[in-house]
């Protein structure tokens, strides 16, 4: 068995953010779910999260992980103090402690799995992750026997200059046997500049201490700033489209484009350059997403075409065409075959198959048949000014240009709208509607000239 602690308890004054630091975003998640989600390949039996600083936040953005428990670190005095305040809550617990870092994102579950199947295999006191940077300025040093048992840790400021030229450093993740940690705990001592407790210090006290070298030692870099924010950001995007063109799909230019972590692509899916795809979106096999789109939270079918469109909290049936420069948003659903063309904007309605509503419109809180098309300009008028109303639109019903239909309000099937009409009332099945005054020509009418004003 395995209990987890992670570190979330400091404010992160370098994000210049009220925020606590370890619920800034990255890839569509929380740097402290990430730390959460890496422990998917262990199991633990409980996962703790040390909080302070707007704690409050961080325990209802985790509301979701049910099991996680939440202990107040009130001052922040070092990782040391921050793991004594386990003390009166893992009293009698017999087992292995990991503690990691809730700005540290990038660790993978294998990674993890390898430190705590190290340090169980050699039954270590402790098992220490470390690293080998290329440049290890300052960073504390890891020194250890041919044995891997660490010997020392220096930190760089107290290093010789032959010390410096080791380049494995301490990544700030631990496993304990925790009766053994639980003992010492007490005796650590703020003997230092900042008159912090540090983990790090029970070291001397532990035997045997054993390194695990991380694989890429990119997996270790913590969070403190923005620039390292988008730092990590550019690790994390080469991660996933790296694994999204192994699994079959094109990346027409992967440095243009941006994909959480969070998203599902089928194979033979193409994505052209600068686009970026949210949160739990959903791409089918045969769709081709952008140039230039923006795809979010949404669910886009087999062989769905989405050129400079944006298109949130929707979904897209099968064959449908999008853009250029449409915006689908509010819980839209277009069926099969639709085609939704320049310059539409779309909300909160639901497009029936081979659909179109080919350019200029606006369709709001409406319900479309089947093969109904609107005419370009039509605009379902749904607001008044106090409440928004429905727009029901029979099957293979047909709009003229530049209508307007002013909601509440239900055409019927196969009704012919006039083009440039103002439909204020039902229309039944198979009608045809002209609702615009009629036109007047006064023949021989000229505007009389007027007297040029004076300055």
């Amino acid at each position: 068995m395995v209990a987890v602690a992670i570190l979330a308890a400091g404010r992160g004054t370098r994000m210049k953010s009220n925020l606590p630091k370890v619920l800034h975003g990255l890839g569509g998640r929380s740097l402290v779910e990430r730390v959460l989600n890496s422990l998917s390949d262990i199991e633990p039996s409980r996962r703790i999260i040390i909080v302070g600083y707007q704690g409050h936040l961080v325990q209802e953005a985790l509301a979701s992980f049910s099991d996680v428990e939440f202990v107040e670190q009130a001052e922040q005095k070092g990782t040391g103090h921050a793991i004594q305040q386990l003390l009166p809550h893992l009293a009698g617990f017999q087992d292995d402690l990991l503690v990691l870092n809730g700005d540290v994102p990038l660790l993978r579950p294998e990674t993890l799995q390898q430190l705590l199947k190290t340090h169980q295999q050699h039954q270590n006191a402790a098992t220490i992750l470390t690293a080998q940077l290329p440049n290890p300025k300052g960073y504390g040093r890891v020194f250890c026997d041919s044995q891997n048992i660490v010997k020392q840790i220096v930190e760089d400021r107290d290093c010789s200059p032959a010390q410096k030229q080791n380049h494995r450093i301490n990544a700030g993740v631990y496993c304990f046997r925790w009766p053994d940690l639980e003992r010492i705990l007490p005796q650590l001592k703020a003997n230092n500049d900042q008159q912090e407790y540090y983990l790090t210090d029970t070291v001397s006290f532990l035997e045997p201490v054993m390194s695990v070298d991380v694989e890429d030692y990119q997996e270790i870099l913590g969070i403190n700033d923005r620039k390292q924010l988008a730092g990590a950001y550019e690790i994390l995007q080469a991660r996933v489209k790296d694994d999204w063109m192994a699994a079959g799909v094109t990346l027409v230019d992967p440095d243009s484009i941006t994909i959480d972590e969070t998203v599902q692509i089928e194979p033979d899916v193409v994505i052209e350059p600068q686009t970026h795809l949210r949160g739990k979106t959903t791409i089918r096999a045969g769709a081709r997403i952008g140039p230039g789109s923006l795809i979010e939270n949404s669910e886009i079918g087999e062989n769905v075409t989405a050129l400079y469109s944006v298109v949130t909290d929707s979904t897209v049936k099968s064959g449908a065409r999008i853009g250029p420069y449409a915006h689908l948003r509010g819980h839209v659903e277009v069926g099969s075959g639709c085609r939704i063309g320049n310059f539409v904007e779309i909300k909160s309605s639901t497009v029936g198959d081979r659909t179109n509503v080919a350019h200029l419109s606006y369709i709001g809180n409406a319900t479309l048949g089947e093969r109904v098309n609107i005419g370009a300009g039509t605009i379902t008028a749904n607001y008044d000014g106090v409440n928004k109303h429905p727009t029901v639109i029979g099957d293979r019903t047909k709009t003229g240009s530049n209508s307007v239909l002013v909601a509440p309000v239900t055409l019927g099937a196969d009704v012919t709208v006039a083009a440039g009409s103002v439909v204020t009332k039902d229309v039944s099945d198979d009608s045809l509607v002209i609702a615009r005054a009629r036109q007047v020509t006064r023949a021989g009418w000229r505007m009389k000239p007027q007297a040029e004003s004076e300055e």
